[in-house]
């Protein structure tokens, strides 16, 4: 007979009872519950932070700080020419959207950048938000187009106002 699922149980060993802690001293785990002797580890909520070392001096403040981050960084997500020969066929338009729905850019993506990697042999016309000059030289000796388009930015609170205040009643 076969294993099924009215007859499945663990192997033996797997299973434990659980430690009942502070449940007389015939238990094993009374009086002191397996904490010791008094102590902060011994109090209820005591014990110390994962990063205290008590009283030296913490490794987050003895390394030094270091560099920064630039808050106007602009990333872009990087996709080689041979790869668009691969997906797309002769003629076709490739833009965010095609990218997308063909998924080589991650869903979050905002802005893309074609780099020169690999080969291309047949027409594209291709707009993105950057192009590397070897990845437009490819495009344009292919027959292809490489047209630079902008990521529209948002509409500020302010410039909303601004422009109810001038045409509004």
């Amino acid at each position: 007979m076969g294993t099924t699922l009215s007859n499945l149980s663990p192997p033996p060993g797997a299973k434990h009872k659980r430690k009942r802690l502070g449940r007389g001293p015939g238990s094993g785990q009374g009086t002191t519950a397996g904490k010791g002797q008094k102590g902060q580890k011994a109090r209820s909520g005591g014990g110390v932070r994962p990063y205290f070392e008590g009283g030296q001096m913490p490794l987050q403040r003895r390394l030094p700080k270091r560099g920064f981050k630039n808050p106007f960084r602009v990333e872009y997500d990087p996709i080689n020419v041979g790869r668009l020969a691969e997906a797309f066929a002769a003629g076709d338009t490739v833009d965010l959207s095609a990218l997308l729905d063909k998924g080589m850019v991650p869903r979050k993506c905002k802005r893309f950048k074609i780099l020169g990697g690999g080969e291309l042999s047949m027409a594209l016309t291709i707009k993105a938000h950057g192009f590397s000059k070897v990845a437009k030289d490819k495009i344009l000796a292919a027959g292809g187009t490489a047209e630079v388009v902008e990521v529209a930015k948002k509409a500020s609170k302010k410039s909303e106002a601004d422009t109810d205040s001038l045409g509004g009643k």
